[in-house]
């Protein structure tokens, strides 16, 4: 009964919320059955951090980083949007303003449906050429023996490294939807990767901030409400 009561004054500020922030993290993708950061493959046993996730490491052994983001590529591919994406869609369609600001790189939001989506970490569904920063698409996997790009450099996941700095556009975009905010929802993330997790603090938004996540998390204290549950058992409850 007391969780009912919660969505319903959920629901209710959502109907009166003139501007939407949602910022999500790997939690909700869990949800679609989806391994987080260091759950797919088996290289995070046997391979540091810098050798897969960064710069550095791809320019050492491009082929072993590759390896890995093939399995993680093949890992989205395998799952479906959760109902928690299914819904933040629909939350969209019924809003004025409304923005999805996201550290996932695996574009279950797009596949669910929502349009104004901010990749913060960028995309797995892309690459970029190091050298002039080209793009192309891929599906299931990236040619290994195809790694050159015909200007010189290198294909390379579009996705933000350690080490790197957020494409700054996005952020942009992304500080603005939070100072614009009257209702922000943060779901599934931890709260330790900044800048994102700074979208959730009163430094930065005067929003209303509700957390959904089953555990507590760096923000909780920070924030003006905590739902302590799974996204897919929330917000269905939210669209109409």
């Amino acid at each position: 009964m007391q969780e009912a009561v919660q969505l319903g004054d959920l629901e209710d500020r959502l109907d009166a919320a003139r501007s939407i922030l949602v910022l999500t993290g790997s939690g909700i993708s869990a949800e679609s059955g989806l391994p987080t950061f260091r759950g797919v493959g088996g290289l995070w046993r046997t391979h540091r951090v810098e050798e897969l996730a960064s710069a550095a490491g791809f320019e050492r052994d491009p082929v072993l980083v590759w390896t890995w983001y093939n399995e993680r590529r093949l890992a989205h591919r395998a799952v479906e949007p959760s109902a928690a994406h299914v819904a933040l869609a629909k939350i969209e369609q019924n809003a004025a303003d409304f923005t999805l600001a996201t550290q996932n790189v695996d574009s279950l939001h797009l596949r669910a449906g929502s349009r104004n989506v901010l990749e913060l970490h960028g995309k797995l569904r892309e690459a970029k050429c190091t050298r002039c920063d080209a793009r192309r698409p891929f599906d299931d996997a990236l040619d290994l023996n195809a790694l050159e790009h015909a200007c010189g450099g290198m294909w390379r996941p579009d996705i933000v490294w350690f080490g790197e700095t957020l494409p700054a556009d996005v952020l942009e975009a992304a500080f603005e939807a939070a100072g614009r905010a009257d209702l922000m929802l943060v779901i599934g993330t931890s709260g330790m990767v900044r800048p994102a997790a700074s979208l959730a603090t009163k430094a930065v938004t005067q929003a209303y901030v509700v957390e959904i996540n089953p555990e507590e998390t760096a923000l909780t204290a920070h924030v003006d409400r905590s739902i302590r549950a799974r996204a897919s058992d929330v917000l269905p409850h939210l669209v109409t």
